[in-house]
């Protein structure tokens, strides 16, 4: 069974709810967001972030990101 590109219309990356486009080999839906990767297997994709494959660990993804003791507010640990 193949992937249907078509798909892409109506899909986001559950993680972020960034846009996915195919890509690669093995082909695999990559987040243009959050970077995040998620496979296609027997042409169905697999959109679990559990599943995803993380990008690069030197970019932070927007949940990893915290903010320095100057920034916080009052009260955030």
């Amino acid at each position: 069974m193949a992937f249907d590109p078509s798909l892409l219309d109506i899909i986001v990356c559950p993680a972020c709810h960034g846009t996915l486009a195919a890509q690669g080999t093995p082909l695999e839906l990559r987040c243009a967001g959050c970077g995040r990767a998620y496979p296609i297997r027997d042409g169905i994709p697999v959109l679990l972030v559990d599943e995803a494959r993380l990008p690069d660990a030197a970019v932070p993804l927007p949940d990893e990101i915290t903010l320095p003791d100057a920034a916080r507010v009052d009260g955030d640990a």
